[in-house]
């Protein structure tokens, strides 16, 4: 598999895109008026504490109140369990002893230092934490929690072993440190280096909240090509295309300083066509915000997000296989999956995701399609949990989300149909006419009225719906004229005397 990196800035956005075989399957966009939050550290001041739901709102200057959870405040031990998991370590059993309450941990108007672990959602503010951790190149620091530890994507267990005795001599009085995957193979100068970086960033960090007050920004984390370059560039890429030279050179100073080995990966795009165009990924991008996407074979899926969960249904459409229908199906869902994958990580998907396959009746072809889409899901960085495939043909998977959906990104809700998809029909927006016009009868003194109303709802009353403006006049005793306005919206109408 050849992986590349595309960067592509402009005085207004940011758009990065990560490709496998030349196909996008991740994508990050950041509009420079409105940079992502994730990772900005704030002094924050609790507004509300909610011992019912065990969390508290905090004023961090932002519009909406940001959301804590007891989980995120209440010990070391929790928030030590989340870490590592993001951080990619195999799950443990949760422990069991009591939790404090929020209101033991937390007061109203008390002064606090959190980050933003969530960016805020439309409806939601952001979500935060005090366990503050600040990554570098190869470790993540964890200036408020003594513990030491290797990401779960470093499988040698003597590997893992030699990492966690190498982060074990650094000169570390407090706090704790993770070594971050690309940590592998690094030895203890290169991890000095690190710490000494972010040691030297929390200092800067308590040395400012000490003299402000909330709610004022502490730290700002990275712009986008930094942060990705840091998180995701490694040896594995074969080439990191950046379009846009001011871009370009900051991210050759900023690997020269981390990682000078991968400088040379680094190349300016000098073509006049964009870079995204280069590549292909508009139209790309623009499948991506399309319910329906199309498999190779003949099949589709249909991806539905909802309030509650994301459902996304297999069909075989115009694929009828070669030999029989099992095995017809089991061809659908395999190559189903491996693209199901691919347009979660591309769409950010986030919450519960419900795969709905074609139903299988062999237990082996189940299996099969079952260890693809586990073999595919670990390609994602972000943190699932899934379920075996249930006897109606479900699988439930639950994916960790920190940043808004390529959706909300890129969209916003229809003005037609406020985001629900749909819109009355013309039959429907007819009949309502006809019984708002009947509500005002006797209010007109003039012989004609001219009704001004959408060109699909006018050609409708004067075919199909005839019926219902010829009962108009006779019930108005008034001769009714008709204006289409393609600029009015298809279900409102304007009423006025001749």
């Amino acid at each position: 598999m050849t992986l590349k990196m595309l960067i592509e800035s402009d005085p207004h956005q940011t758009r990065i895109a990560v490709l496998e075989d030349d196909r996008l399957t991740e994508i990050f966009v950041e509009r420079h008026r409105h940079r992502g939050m994730v990772g900005n550290v704030y002094k924050g001041r609790v507004t509300r504490v909610l011992p019912g739901m065990q969390a508290a709102f905090v004023d961090v200057g932002l519009e909406r109140d940001a959301f804590l959870y007891v989980s995120d405040v209440a010990s070391d031990v929790e928030a030590m369990e989340e870490l590592e998991l993001e951080e990619g370590r195999p799950e443990e059993p949760p422990s069991h002893h009591a939790a404090p309450s929020i209101d033991d941990l937390l007061k109203q108007g008390q002064e606090i230092i959190v980050q933003v672990v969530k960016d805020p959602l439309p409806n939601k503010g952001a979500r935060i934490s005090t366990h503050v951790t600040l990554p570098g190149r190869y470790l993540v620091l964890l200036p408020t929690v003594r513990h030491f530890g290797v990401s779960r994507r470093i499988e040698d267990e003597a590997e893992r072993e030699r990492l966690l005795g190498a982060i074990g001599q650094l000169p570390t009085n407090s706090g704790g440190l993770i070594v971050r995957t690309v940590g592998e193979g690094r030895g203890v100068e290169e991890f000095e280096s690190d710490l000494t970086y972010l040691t030297r960033l929390w200092e800067r960090i308590r040395q400012r909240a000490g003299k402000v007050s909330a709610p004022t920004l502490l730290h700002q984390d990275l712009d986008l090509a930094l942060r990705v370059v840091r998180d995701l560039l490694h040896s594995d890429f074969a080439v990191l295309w950046v379009d846009g030279e001011e871009t370009y050179e900051r991210i050759v100073e900023f690997l020269d300083q981390v990682q000078p080995g991968l400088v040379s990966k680094v190349k300016l795009f000098r073509q006049r066509t964009s870079l995204f165009e280069q590549f292909g990924l508009e139209e790309q991008i623009e499948a991506a915000l399309k319910s329906k996407v199309w498999l190779k074979s003949g099949g589709y899926i249909v991806i539905n997000p909802t309030e509650a969960l994301v459902a996304i249904d297999v069909n075989t459409g115009r694929f009828v296989g070669q030999s029989n229908l099992e095995d017809t199906v089991l061809q659908t869902n395999l190559e189903a999956v491996q693209e199901i994958v691919r347009q979660i990580r591309l769409r950010d998907l986030g919450g519960i995701i419900v795969l709905d396959l074609i139903d299988m009746v062999e237990q082996e072809h189940r299996e099969r399609v079952f260890a693809r889409l586990d073999i595919e899901l670990r390609k994602d960085r972000a943190k699932t949990k899934m379920l075996n495939i249930s006897e109606f043909g479900l699988v439930e998977i639950t994916r960790k989300r920190s940043r808004s959906n390529l959706e909300r990104l890129l969209t916003q809700p229809c003005p037609y149909c406020g985001g629900h998809g749909r819109i009355r029909s013309v039959a429907t927006i007819c009949l309502n006419l006809r019984k708002e016009l009947l509500r005002l009868r006797g209010r007109w003194a003039a012989s004609e009225l001219l009704l001004r109303v959408h060109p699909e709802i006018s050609r409708a009353l004067q075919q199909e719906e005839r019926a219902i403006l010829d009962e108009l006049e006779r019930s108005l005793g008034l001769k009714i004229l008709l204006q289409g306005d393609p600029e009015l919206h298809q279900e409102r109408f304007d009423v006025v005397e001749v």
